[in-house]
Formats: structure tokens, sequence, C-alpha cells
């Protein structure tokens, strides 16, 4: 018999307040770090949190862009987003110091992580600020996209991302928020999702194509209206089938 693992992954620090309950039940985080949202005192508050948890702790860098919490592109150049995305990390490394903790990996968040997905340009960016960090960290990516291909190129170590509270289009992105059935609430219908994944590596989109997708950590969003709920299930119920999250 097979023996499954998986990481559980939350956006965090972005608001919410929930991150005291959600610790219990997660292995990793990424936290925002002033892109979209956060500042020094949630980044603070996060990572103390993160290390009474032992939980592993990730940048969560975006576009910019606190008026739409980073969901919408951004229109800049290459150089103006790797000094954002430097200085919202190098932010959030400077609390990591601090309070003697590490930095795990990398997850940009929001439109960066959908567009870096499919836009090399995009992509070479992130590529470039992991790069510069001088530490060995990982890159949370999503599988078979064009930040995963330059990851590989460039020898940087990456972890393949799903979602466990959203759906998926015929291609493997993530279904527009705009539309209505983008984020999945129930939560027997994500425990479903998130078996398929973990133990199937398959994924089914909207249109009920079934598609390949393989992922080491699944996210639920800090944000998504029952977070807790969500996860506490998934965590309770994966291991009661037997797999580890770590």
């Amino acid at each position: 018999m097979k023996n499954f693992g998986i990481d559980i992954n939350a956006d965090v620090g972005e608001g919410v307040g929930n991150e005291s309950e959600l610790m219990p039940y997660i292995s990793s985080c990424n936290i925002a770090c002033g892109g979209h949202a956060g500042d020094t005192s949630t980044m603070t508050e996060v990572v103390k949190l993160a290390k009474q948890h032992h939980i592993k702790i990730g940048a969560h860098p975006s576009f910019p862009d606190t008026l739409n919490f980073g969901r919408v592109n951004v229109n800049m150049s290459s150089r103006d987003l790797y000094n954002s995305l430097k200085q919202q990390i190098n932010a959030l490394l400077t609390v990591l110091h601090t309070e003697k903790a590490d930095l795990h990996h990398l997850k940009p968040h929001g439109a960066l992580y959908n567009l870096a997905a499919k836009d090399k340009k995009t992509a070479k960016v992130v590529i470039d600020v992991i790069k510069g960090i001088k530490m060995p960290i990982e890159l949370y990516v999503p599988f078979n996209s064009v930040i995963a291909e330059l990851a590989k190129l460039e020898n940087i170590p990456m972890t393949f991302e799903a979602f466990a509270d959203r759906n998926y289009n015929d291609d493997l992105s993530l279904v527009s928020r705009q539309n209505e059935n983008a984020i999945l609430h129930e939560k027997e219908a994500i425990l479903k999702h998130v078996l398929n994944i973990i133990k199937h590596q398959k994924v089914t989109s909207i249109n009920g194509v079934e598609l390949t997708l393989k992922a080491s950590t699944i996210c639920v969003h800090g944000d998504t209206k029952n977070a807790l709920e969500i996860i506490k299930y998934l965590s309770d119920n994966l291991k009661a089938k037997g797999i580890q999250i770590h």
C-alpha cells in the first residue's frame, strides 16, 4: 500500500486575522509582505505564530496594488516589478532575522502568480528575484507552468502546488474569481477534489475534463469565507485516511 503525504499551506497576514486558528492545521504558510496586504506588525505577529506551531514560512509577494488586493495585473516594467518584489521580500527577511526564523519558500500572490504561470517575461522576474536571495529556498509553482519550466532550467528547487478551494479550467489555469464557480466552499467536495489530486494526480475541470495535476502542497486561501472549517475538515479527514500532513 502506497504511503501518501501532503503539505497544506495557507495565505496569511492578509488582514483576516484568523492565523492563530489556522496554524494548528497547516504545515506551511505564505505571509503577505506589503504588496497586496501586510506590514511589519502583521508579519511579526504571523512569524511568531508560525514559529510556535513549527510551520514552514514563505514570502507571499505580489504586484504592488493594495487597492485591488493584488488580484489585477499591473502594467509595470520588469525592473520596477523586480525592485518591488525584492523590497517586499526584504521586509519579511528583516522580520525573520529579528524573530530568529528562516525563510523556507517563496510563492507569488494572486494576479502575479497567475501571470507568471503563463508569461515568460513575468516568470523570469520572479526567477531573478529568487536567484538574488542568496539562500536555498523553494519556489511554490503550478504544475506544467511557464515559471516551473524556467525554475527547472535554473536549478531552483520547486514544489508543485494545487488549490483545494479553487476550480480549474481545461488548461489547468484557475477559474477567474469573477465567475460564480471559481471558489469551492463545500468541504465534502473539497475533500474529494484534494484526494483525487493526492492519490491519482488528477483534477476534474469545470467542463468535466480529467487532467493530470501533480502537487506536493495544497493551498487553502486564508480569506476564503469558511477557510478554518475547510482546513480543519481536510486535516482531520486526510489524517483519518492515513495521509500524513508535513
